[in-house]
């Protein structure tokens, strides 16, 4: 009855007495390894997604505007730039070499191998510099060719669309630099496992968005007439 009395006069709003035992200090430990990546990953989570909507509501109206009879796509004739585009090919392979890389090398700094996660580092941010002059390359045997970006709207939303992938990438790689320039200060790997995963996250995601430009912009016009259909357009 007493312990029940008891329970009923606490009053949890009021900071607790300094008479009650002290805390077990010995209990507190710094866990050095904890996931302290949780609100950094929200970040990135909640950036992907508005990247994620940007590039959807471009490809609602790229879409539409391929049903318009001044639209030619760049793909389907032997004579046109993508009906076979090897250089864009190369490039992909870079960036999905780059993608696989920066995967195992998480993987390796969490088991503190410092030269392993040094090199791979190293290989996707070559990688990923080549994707990008890759794709530069591939801007000036358009240009080259006679697709100037005015010139056609399929043209414009080819530069639009890896103008702002690439922008994309190249933010990736200012903050690749930074957590490299913090792993080779510490020279531990495991210290900055949780923000190089965050860059291993934020490849993947470049990766698929990668995927799926290239798919649609060297579709067919058959293909983005169905594609149009079955989006009502």
């Amino acid at each position: 009855m007493m312990k029940f009395l008891q329970i009923l006069t606490i009053k949890p709003w009021l900071a607790p007495s300094v008479e009650m035992s002290p805390p077990n200090i010995s209990a507190i430990v710094i866990d050095e390894t904890a996931d302290n990546s949780g609100p950094g990953k929200t970040a990135l989570k909640f950036f992907l997604a508005i990247v994620t909507l940007l590039f959807f509501l471009i490809t609602i109206t790229f879409l539409s505007r391929s049903q318009y009879p001044d639209f030619h796509a760049l793909a389907g004739e032997p004579w046109l730039p993508f009906t076979k585009p090897i250089q864009l090919w190369i490039n992909s392979s870079c960036l999905l070499l780059a993608s696989i890389s920066l995967q195992i090398a998480v993987s390796l700094a969490k088991q503190n191998k410092t030269k392993s996660t040094e090199a791979l580092v190293l290989l996707a941010s070559l990688c990923s510099i080549f994707f990008v002059l890759g794709q530069i390359i591939v801007w000036q045997q358009l240009s080259q060719a006679g697709f100037y970006v005015y010139s056609d709207p399929a043209n414009s939303y080819f530069y639009l669309y890896t103008g702002l992938h690439g922008l994309h990438l190249l933010g990736g790689l200012v903050a690749l630099f930074l957590v490299s320039y913090q792993f080779f200060q510490q020279k531990k790997p495991l210290n900055v496992s949780k923000n190089l995963s965050l860059c291993a996250l934020y490849w993947h995601y470049l990766l698929l968005i990668w995927l799926f430009l290239f798919a649609l912009l060297t579709a067919t016009p058959d293909t983005y007439k169905t594609i149009a259909l079955i989006c009502g357009f």
